[in-house]
C-alpha cells in the first residue's frame, strides 16, 4: 500500500548553477518519472527562466500554501514565497547567494514544521553562502540544526540503484583522517545507519559492511594497525548490540558486484573511499540523503555545474532520483506509524 506524504518542499540551489533548469526539468518530466508533487521554495521568475533556457514551456505558478501547491502541482510547478531574482546561469554572486539562503531556510521550514513530507535540496556553492552569513560546514549541517539535532548525528549516506555508502570522515584532508577515526565514531554513525535503513528503507537486519582504513585491512598490521586496534573491536561492539556488521573489509574488492551482493550499505572511512564507487557506478542517479533526522532530507549528488548552466547539458537523474527516494522514504514512515 502506498501511504500518502504531503508535497515535497524543494530548494533552488544557487540560481546561477544547474538547480533551477533540473527542477523545472524534473516537474516536465513528472509524469514519465511518477514523481511526487513538490513545491518549489521562492524563485518564481529564476524557475520561469531556467526553463526557457533549457527549452521548456511550463508554467510557474505562486502559491500560498502546501495544500495549494498539491492542487496546482498537476498543471503548474508550484512556489511558496515572493523572493525571487534574475536568472544569470554561470554568473554567481551575491545576490543570488542571498536567494539560495531564502530558500533553503523556508524549504528546511516547511519540512522541519510538517508542512512537507520531506525535503530536497539543490545544489550550493558554499563559498558564496558564506559571504552572506552562512555559518555551517554545508547544508546537511544547516538542516541538522534546524531540525534540533546534532551534526554528528545527521549522517550523510550516498545512494543508487547499485550502492549506497556512508563516509565516517567527509571534507578533511587525507592526512587527518587515521586520526579521526574511533572507535566510538564508529559505533555512533553505525548505529544511526542501522535504525534509518530499518525505519526509513524498511530493511530488516540490515547488512553494514564496514571498510578498512588501510591496504589490505592492514594485513595483520604491516600496512598499519588502526583495522585491529579501532575498527576491528568497534564492529564486534556492534554485532553484540544486535547490528549486522561485518568486516573490517579490504576496500579495493569491496565493491565488485560480488561485494556488492553481501550487503545493503558500506560505512568507509573517507569521503573518495565512498564517493568514488558510488560515482563510478550511479553517476547520473547518486543521491545524498541525511540519516538521522527527524525529517526526510534528500538532495541531487551533484555541485553547481556553473560552467553548463543554462546551457540543456545538466543531466535530471539525479534530482528526479532525489525526489523518488525521499519520497519513497517518507512513505515509510509512513506506513510505520500507521501500523
Amino acid at each position: 500500500m502506498a501511504y500518502p506524504i504531503l508535497p515535497l518542499a524543494v530548494s533552488l540551489g544557487d540560481p546561477a548553477g544547474v538547480g533551477p533548469e533540473l527542477i523545472a526539468a524534473a516537474w516536465f518530466a513528472r509524469r514519465v518519472h511518477a514523481l511526487p508533487a513538490f513545491c518549489a521554495a521562492g524563485g518564481a521568475a529564476v524557475l520561469a527562466g531556467a526553463a526557457r533556457a533549457r527549452g521548456l514551456d511550463i508554467p510557474v505558478e505562486r502559491v500560498g500554501s502546501m495544500e495549494e501547491a498539491a492542487l496546482v502541482y498537476d498543471r503548474a510547478l508550484p512556489v511558496l514565497g515572493d523572493f525571487d531574482g534574475e536568472y544569470r546561469p554561470g554568473a554567481p554572486d551575491r545576490d543570488g547567494a542571498v536567494l539560495a539562503l531564502e530558500s533553503l531556510t523556508q524549504a528546511t521550514a516547511l519540512a522541519v514544521s510538517g508542512q512537507a513530507g520531506a525535503l530536497m535540496t539543490g545544489p550550493i556553492a558554499k563559498s558564496r553562502l558564506a559571504e552572506v552569513g552562512f555559518d555551517y560546514p554545508g547544508q546537511t549541517e544547516f538542516v541538522a540544526h534546524a531540525a534540533g539535532v546534532e551534526a554528528e548525528d545527521a549522517v550523510m549516506m550516498l545512494a543508487g540503484p547499485n550502492l549506497r555508502t556512508v563516509p565516517l570522515t567527509v571534507h578533511v584532508a587525507l592526512s587527518a583522517v587515521p586520526g579521526l577515526i574511533t572507535q566510538d565514531l564508529i559505533l555512533r554513525r553505525a548505529r544511526v545507519v542501522a535504525r534509518a535503513l530499518e525505519r526509513d528503507f524498511r530493511l530488516t537486519n540490515p547488512r553494514i559492511a564496514i571498510a578498512a582504513l588501510n591496504p589490505h585491512a592492514g594485513e595483520d598490521g604491516r600496512f598499519g594497525d588502526e583495522d585491529q586496534r579501532i575498527v576491528t573491536p568497534a564492529i564486534a561492539q556492534l554485532r553484540a548490540e544486535g547490528i549486522n556488521a561485518s568486516g573490517p573489509h579490504a576496500a579495493d574488492g569491496l565493491f565488485a558486484a560480488r561485494g556488492r551482493a553481501s550487503f545493503d550499505v558500506a560505512i568507509c572511512m573517507y569521503h573518495d573511499q565512498a564517493l568514488i564507487p558510488l560515482k563510478a557506478l550511479d553517476f547520473d542517479h547518486g543521491v545524498n540523503i541525511t540519516l538521522g533526522l527527524p525529517i526526510i532530507r534528500s538532495s541531487p549528488d551533484h555541485g553547481t555545474a556553473f560552467p553548463i548552466a543554462g546551457k540543456g547539458q545538466a543531466n535530471v537523474g539525479a534530482t528526479v532520483s532525489a525526489l523518488r527516494l525521499a519520497a519513497d522514504c517518507a512513505r515509510s514512515r509512513a506506513a510505520l506509524l500507521a501500523a
